[in-house]
């Protein structure tokens, strides 16, 4: 199996590190429009092989899509990153000329590939695939909802004195944004137990806003965007798609009904296989959380006017 990740700095790179130690695909291309830069990066990671135990040929290009051919998954990452104080809704002027420029590159030798998207704005940068290439929705994914769930999962563990978060089952749908996405409160199981067994309403509540500026509390910290998290969630779901593990995991796909919307990608429960998006998740929500739900589509559809002219 091969997989073309389009942007080699840190979360593009990590993507490809976590990809290879986990035995995921075979052949790894790394294409960056720095001169040298995906060179770099893949023979620093190839030199992690022997140490790593892993087996996949990983390659650095630069500008050179014809390398890429034949990739069975191609991941997005390309971009500006966010800096501190700056929002993702502000990358997109930039951020949606880069996009629309890698996926045409990418489909002239990958015709068949299954999209990540992962650059931002997330939503409003996986409507612009979908509608500028017209492939069928299964093909193109966002990548947002499973890095905010990780966020969720993690302050949950921390706030249960660092209970393993494999024992955590938790879920954010909505907007890939601050002010849009939408921890599952009473969805979360621990050990099976409902969360609003084992916390205090103010802890859960500090969980919750904590998750939805987690991305934004890494920026000020690091001064620029985090990459361990992205990088990773974004392996998770290129290993769901090459393994066909039928796995539900939350993404921004493109609804034709499915919670009564229309023409928009936003985070919702997916079944992701080797045919990328296999099903959508219809799940019951609360009164509230169906008002949050509404309020984020409407949030995203306001981002995504800013595509007028482009699509």
């Amino acid at each position: 199996m091969k997989v073309t990740i389009v942007g080699a700095g840190s979360v593009g790179s990590s993507c490809a590190e976590y990809i290879a130690i986990k035995d995921i695909a075979n052949e790894i291309v790394l294409l960056d429009i720095k001169e040298g830069f995906a060179e770099g990066k893949s023979l620093d990671l190839m030199q992690t092989s022997s140490s790593l135990i892993f087996n996949a040929l990983i390659t650095g290009v630069t500008s050179d899509y014809e390398k890429t051919k034949s990739s069975d998954v191609v991941v997005i990452t390309s971009g500006i990153p966010r800096k501190p104080g700056m929002t993702r809704e502000e990358l997109i002027g930039i951020n949606a000329g880069i996009v629309d420029s890698v996926t045409e590159n990418l489909l002239k030798y990958s015709p068949n590939a299954i999209i990540i998207v992962v650059s931002n704005p997330m939503d409003t940068m996986t409507y612009l695939v979908l509608r500028k290439t017209g492939l069928p929705r299964n093909r193109v994914i966002g990548m947002g909802g499973i890095l905010d769930s990780s966020r969720f999962k993690t302050y949950i563990s921390l706030a249960l004195e660092n209970e393993p978060q494999k024992n955590i089952k938790a879920m954010v749908i909505g907007g890939h944004g601050d002010t849009t996405m939408i921890p599952l409160i009473d969805y979360v199981e621990v050990n099976n137990k409902p969360l609003t067994d084992l916390l205090s309403v103010d802890k859960i509540s500090k969980i919750a806003s904590d998750t939805m500026v987690g991305g934004a509390a890494l920026t000020k910290l690091l001064g620029t965007s985090a990459w361990y998290a992205p990088g990773a969630s974004v392996a998770y779901l290129v290993k769901s798609i090459l393994n066909d593990s039928k796995e539900t995991l939350p993404c921004s796909v493109m609804l034709n009904g499915e919670y009564n919307v229309e023409d928009l990608c936003i985070g919702v429960p997916c079944i992701i296989g080797s045919n990328g998006l296999e099903e959508i998740i219809e799940i019951n929500l609360n009164d509230i959380n169906k008002e949050r739900f509404l309020k984020s589509v409407e949030a995203v559809k306001n981002t995504n006017l800013s595509l007028k002219g482009l699509i």
